[in-house]
C-alpha cells in the first residue's frame, strides 16, 4: 500500500528554502543598482544550473522578457527565473521541467500581470520549443502583462 503523503514535498520544501534564501540576500546588499545586477546574477546562475533542455528554453525567455519589457526586474523567485514589476512583485516567470519533475517546463503570470480577459484567462503556459511563433506569442503575453 502507498504512503500517504500530507505536506509538502521535498521540492516544495527546496523552493520554500530557495525563497528564504534569496529574501535573505537581498535584504544584505547595500544599493538599489547592487541588489538589481545581484538579482540578475543569482538568475542567470539558476538558469546555467539548469539541465540543457531547460536551460536553453530559460535563456530564450530571459532574452524574450527583457527585450519586451525592459522596465521588469530580473531575478530569482523560489528559485526560478522571474521578472518583477516596480513595486517588487514578480510579474511573469520561468518554471523548468526538471524543477519539479515535471514532463514540460512552465512559463507562468501572477496575479500582477495584466492579461484579465472577461472571467477567466490562462495563467500557464507549457512550453516544449521557443521558436519564432512562440516567442513572438510571448513577448506579446509579456507587453500585455506590463501595460
Amino acid at each position: 500500500m502507498a504512503e500517504k503523503h500530507e505536506g509538502f514535498t521535498a521540492d516544495e520544501r527546496a523552493a520554500m528554502k530557495e525563497r528564504a534564501k534569496e529574501m535573505k540576500a537581498e535584504s544584505k546588499r547595500a544599493s538599489a543598482a547592487a541588489k538589481a545586477a545581484e538579482a540578475e546574477k543569482d538568475l542567470l546562475e539558476k538558469i546555467a544550473e539548469m539541465p540543457e533542455e531547460d536551460r536553453v528554453l530559460a535563456q530564450r525567455f530571459h532574452e524574450i522578457v527583457t527585450e519586451a519589457a525592459p522596465q521588469l526586474a530580473p531575478k530569482t523567485w523560489y528559485g526560478m527565473p522571474a521578472y518583477n514589476n516596480a513595486d517588487g512583485k514578480p510579474v511573469c516567470f520561468f518554471q523548468s521541467a526538471a524543477k519539479f519533475k515535471s514532463r514540460y517546463a512552465l512559463i507562468g503570470f501572477s496575479d500582477n500581470a495584466k492579461l484579465d480577459d472577461g472571467a477567466m484567462w490562462p495563467t500557464y503556459f507549457a512550453i516544449a520549443d521557443l521558436g519564432e511563433a512562440e516567442a513572438a506569442r510571448v513577448a506579446d503575453l509579456v507587453k500585455r502583462a506590463v501595460s
